[in-house]
């Protein structure tokens, strides 16, 4: 259950300057839940807030606060105290907050960790934005083969309190090449002196440091490890990913995913510490390049002006095809690129989504179009030919829109563009245009106009 603290008693204590009440209250709380309540304080009751914090738990409060705060304390605290942080920190926490820092911070930062720390920050922040190697952590545990699991239990005893996650440990030989893993498990239930070498794995599934992030997360959540090695291009152990940052990486990545459906530019920032001209800046362009595709419609609408003016009726029912062409090449779009990131569907699969996609909207199509018949022979009797056309637009008008919209993404992702781009917005405003030229063709063919 999430911790909910008195906002307003928490910052009296800081107000009145009793350190020891406020401590009292979160000494025996989890580091999320007090890393909450230090970033909705004023910035300079923060870095107070946190020098209150005990030793053993300040270094975990800090990696869950914002950039913006972490920038706050780092300024508000000593060499001495911040040397004490970053010695703390696991290798991955501080490479997140080095790289949203300024550079005159992250200076000091780097000046005040020791130098197998330095070594181990300005290693991963070489690594690609966005890389396996770039998300990993350097701090696990590794193993030789030829030990015994009395020797094993003692290693991990000795270094498990600085490793990350100790229920996956890594058999390496001495030049840190990979060859097997072998879990906690399979050691506390084994004899003391049976040896590492007959207990590991040796097929072991790996990422590659400049491995995409995305693919590395989708090999996870299809195995359902907590952690997977990451090694080099000479199958050298450099880190591990844990679940935790594969957490991290799905929230970025669908955030990003639904600002990119929803025609943005996306954002890194949280939407209420994003200031107004920078939510603009994200929007405006979109909005731009669809308004101008928009004026299409228009130009489309000017070009048979003679055919609706001969039988006005048409236009009353241009909406109704345009929002339903729209809505149906959404629905296509959302579940191919939905698909696409989990990995159901492979750019190999072209042929098969078009040729599904294509069955899929006959059927929806012959529907709405049967419905839309009988409905507009009863509300306008007479004019069963315009009810006709009116339903053979429909249906054909499905069935583009549905195509679009599966293979668009599609052809996205065969070009190496996001598949997202090709969302609602951008489909919604390419079928507008052709329901509006199918529909008035097929009115030229089959009324008198």
């Amino acid at each position: 259950m999430e911790k909910e603290f008195d906002f307003e008693l928490m910052l009296e204590y800081l107000n009145r300057r009793d350190y020891r009440s406020f401590r009292k209250v979160l000494e025996d709380e989890n580091e999320v839940d007090v890393a909450e309540l230090i970033e909705e304080l004023p910035s300079e009751k923060a870095a107070v807030a946190f020098r209150t914090l005990p030793k053993e738990m300040a270094a975990e409060v800090f990696s869950n606060l914002p950039p913006e705060t972490q920038q706050v304390i780092i300024g508000a605290v000593t060499d001495n105290e911040l040397s004490e942080i970053m010695e703390d920190l696991f290798v991955d926490d501080a490479v997140d907050m080095l790289e949203e820092l300024p550079a005159n911070v992250v200076k000091r930062v780097l000046k005040n960790a020791d130098p197998q720390m330095r070594r181990l920050i300005n290693q991963f922040l070489r690594y690609p934005e966005n890389s396996a190697g770039s998300i990993m952590t350097a701090e696990f545990i590794d193993l030789k083969k030829n030990m015994t699991v009395s020797d094993a239990i003692k290693r991990i005893r000795r270094t498990g309190e600085d490793s990350e996650t100790i229920y996956t440990c890594y058999v390496t030989d001495r030049s840190r090449k990979l060859e097997g893993i072998v879990t906690v498990k399979d050691l506390l239930l084994s004899e003391d002196d049976t040896q590492i070498e007959e207990l590991m794995e040796t097929d072991v599934i790996t990422a590659v440091t400049e491995e995409d992030q995305e693919e590395v997360v989708s090999r996870m959540m299809k195995y359902d490890f907590i952690a997977m090695p990451v090694v080099d291009n000479e199958n050298r152990l450099v880190g591990i990913v844990t679940v935790d940052d594969v957490m991290d990486v799905m929230e970025e990545e669908a955030t990003e995913d639904f600002e990119k459906m929803a025609a943005m530019a996306p954002s890194e920032r949280p939407y209420l510490k994003t200031n107004v001209f920078e939510l603009a800046k994200h929007r405006i362009m979109w909005l731009l390049v669809l308004m101008v595709s928009g004026m299409i419609t228009g130009g489309i609408l000017g070009k048979y002006e003679a055919a609706f003016s001969a039988l006005p009726m048409l236009v009353t029912f241009i909406p109704m095809l345009t929002d339903t062409g729209g809505n149906a090449g959404s629905q296509s779009s959302t579940l191919v690129i939905r698909g696409m990131a989990v990995g159901d569907i492979l750019p190999k699969d072209f042929l098969k989504v078009f040729w599904k996609e294509l069955r899929v909207s006959m059927l929806v199509g012959a529907v709405l179009s049967a419905v839309n018949f009988i409905r507009l022979a009863i509300t306008y009797p007479g004019n069963e030919m315009v009810a006709f056309t009116v339903a053979i637009a429909m249906f054909a008008t499905v069935m583009m829109a549905k195509t679009i919209g599966g293979i668009l993404p599609m052809a996205a992702k065969l070009l190496h563009a996001d598949p997202a781009i090709m969302a609602a917005p951008l489909i919604t405003t390419i079928v507008d245009a052709f329901s509006l030229i199918i529909y008035f063709n097929v009115a030229q063919m089959l009324l008198p106009i």
